[in-house]
């Protein structure tokens, strides 16, 4: 792995300096100029737009977007392409794919990982280092010490080690299988275990962690079809995962993870509309908050067509979830954030660019505004998730 650093002093220029404040919750989105859904199918447009990633205060009334930078992202792989540090000192992005230099209209595997200085004023991408094929899904440790990227096209996941907001390549777990497709990676609450969705061979593989060395136990789950996105609850008693299933409009499922079980086990499975992408816990680990696509993606003509895509809302009780709330947002659906006081989300809105703020009351989920962005933000993340 080399590791790359780069320091480009700009930001979008139609917007502001960095302003939020010291007390700012911070949502990190990352933005994929090179992915437009025209009649259902996912093209590369014509003179492609630069990625970027956004900077959005969350704990703003409503959440405001306050500073983008240029980074390479990519709606390939689940909407956890970003991880944020608990102490928002750095942001990290995964690039899955990049424009194909011999055919601008197609894209091949990228393997870049950015670092963005959110406390740089503006925020800047600081240093891009090298992980796997297709890096895609990856989280922060609770300690900022340690990053781990899941490489979705060579079966493995990279290990960085995290000190002064450097990063430096520490190896990596080989599955052994080329095609099993980790897809996202997740700690623990106590930094000590990890959980990887593989979505090319159907497991959810459980890694040991001790300081910087990370090792796969070879002890496996398998849920649904393709497992991909993972939240693990605060106090990691319970994760909850989706399956993307076929993609052929069929029902989907969500399926949950009792991590008090050793090894942990697969409890429960719930049904729910066509392709779930995301998944995230609110912060006090009552709620957890699931986008799905609900056909959104699919020709007009498609017989599973939706307009919009759905976001679910479960309050969690032990390992049972107990639907709380249910609503729409826009096109396409990637990922979902929550505030810090659980009562405002962020849903991403591919298809439009933008991502739709909903309030949430414990009950009822209600669009209050829309921001928008430069490119379709397919990867989000905050501090807490």
């Amino acid at each position: 792995m080399k590791r790359h650093i780069w320091r480009p002093a700009f930001v979008l220029a139609a917007l502001p300096l960095f302003v939020a404040s010291a007390s700012a919750q911070l949502a990190v989105t990352a933005n994929d100029g090179k992915a437009v859904l025209v009649n259902g199918a996912n093209v590369v447009p014509d003179n492609a737009a630069a990625d970027t990633v956004a900077i959005i205060d969350l704990s703003a009334k409503p959440p405001k977007l306050v500073g983008e930078v240029k980074a390479p992202a990519s709606v390939v792989g689940p909407p956890q392409s970003v991880a944020v540090a608990r102490d928002e000192s750095i942001a990290l992005v995964t690039g899955a794919v990049k424009l194909d230099p011999a055919n601008p209209k197609k894209t091949t595997p990228d393997n870049r990982v950015s670092v963005i200085d959110l406390k740089a004023k503006p925020p800047a991408v600081i240093a891009t280092v090298e992980a796997g094929v297709a890096p895609s899904g990856l989280s922060i440790n609770p300690a900022g010490t340690l990053a781990l990227v899941a490489n979705r096209n060579d079966g493995t996941v990279s290990i960085f080690t995290i000190a002064n907001k450097t990063l430096t390549a520490a190896g990596k777990v080989d599955f052994g299988n080329s095609r099993s497709g980790p897809s996202h990676v997740a700690f623990t609450p106590d930094g000590k275990t990890a959980l990887v969705t593989r979505d090319g061979d159907h497991r959810i593989s459980v890694l040991s962690v001790d300081g910087s060395k990370v090792e796969d136990t070879k002890k496996f789950m398998v849920a649904g079809f393709r497992p991909y996105s993972l939240a693990i609850s605060p106090k990691g008693t319970v994760a909850v995962l989706t399956n993307q299933g076929g993609g052929q409009g069929d029902t989907d499922m969500i399926s949950v993870i009792d991590l008090k079980q050793n090894p942990p086990r697969i409890v429960d499975t719930i049904a729910v509309e066509q392709i779930p992408e995301g998944a995230t816990m609110s912060p006090d680990g009552k709620y957890v908050a699931v986008t799905m696509q609900n056909g959104s993606n699919k020709p007009a003509a498609h017989p599973n067509y939706h307009k919009n895509s759905v976001l679910r809302i479960y309050r969690i009780d032990g390992t049972k979830l107990t639907l709380a709330a249910k609503g729409e947002f826009g096109a396409w659906g990637q990922g979902v954030v929550w505030s810090k006081d659980g009562k405002t989300l962020l849903a991403q809105a591919m298809a439009e660019q933008s991502l739709d703020v909903l309030s949430f009351d414990g009950k009822r989920l209600k669009k209050t505004g829309t921001i928008k962005v430069n490119g379709g933000p397919a990867g989000i993340r905050t501090a807490l998730d």
